[in-house]
């Protein structure tokens, strides 16, 4: 299983019965890498959230290099809006963090030609049993009822799932079905890591309206 939040969430946003990322699920994924991020930085004390702002504490970086990267982003001198740090970089996001799976064979690259003119790179998941168990794993902290008493990377990849409308974790049909048990994760959620959830949903709705996601 990837060892950092960013690499599951990248994972999170294949469907596998379609056996691809689709184009809805992959806008506003930088923003989402970089929340989870966040999200650890908050789970290891390396940051403020005090009042629904962000401040960088001090402390060694992290180990992984995006999630470190994205700590020396975050102001020192006094807590400051999420937005900027989610949104401003988020299209600088998913090439490290793809890079990082592509390293260890959890996705492979495939070179194609649209039209058979231009080159893009098409990106598949090696193991999507694997991303089946991590999709399993995370709508059922929400189906199963159960309080999370601490900041688990399931608990994080439900709510923020939901605020970028992954279709490959929740339909449409499940977001309206289970509203009360999400809003009540999203409302844990919140008490770890307050304004962050809010500021991920502000920055997807801003990328969505201009057609924002970078790639496969």
């Amino acid at each position: 299983m990837p060892t950092t939040l960013a690499q599951k969430l990248y994972l999170l946003c294949y469907t596998v019965k379609k056996e691809k990322f689709q184009l809805d699920n992959i806008q506003g994924r930088g923003q989402l890498l970089r929340a989870g991020a966040m999200t650890e930085l908050a789970r290891s004390g390396l940051l403020d959230a005090t009042g629904g702002k962000v401040r960088r504490l001090p402390g060694s970086p992290p180990e992984d290099p995006f999630t470190a990267s994205v700590w020396y982003d975050l102001p020192e001198d006094k807590t400051r809006g999420w937005l900027k740090f989610l949104h401003n970089k988020a299209h600088t996001a998913e090439t490290p963090v793809r890079d990082q799976l592509l390293a260890s064979g959890y996705v492979a690259i495939e070179r194609q030609k649209t039209l058979g003119v231009v080159s893009t790179d098409r990106v598949t998941v090696v193991h999507p049993d694997l991303v089946q168990t991590l999709q399993d794993r995370v709508r059922a902290i929400v189906l199963d009822g159960a309080p999370a008493d601490d900041l688990t990377d399931e608990l994080a990849m439900a709510v923020l799932a939901v605020e970028l409308e992954l279709t490959s974790v929740w339909s449409k049909e499940d977001r309206r079905a289970h509203k009360p048990a999400l809003k009540a994760q999203a409302a844990r959620f919140d008490a770890f890591v307050p304004g962050l959830r809010k500021a991920l949903r502000d920055s997807y709705l801003a990328s969505r309206a201009v057609g924002g996601g970078w790639s496969a």
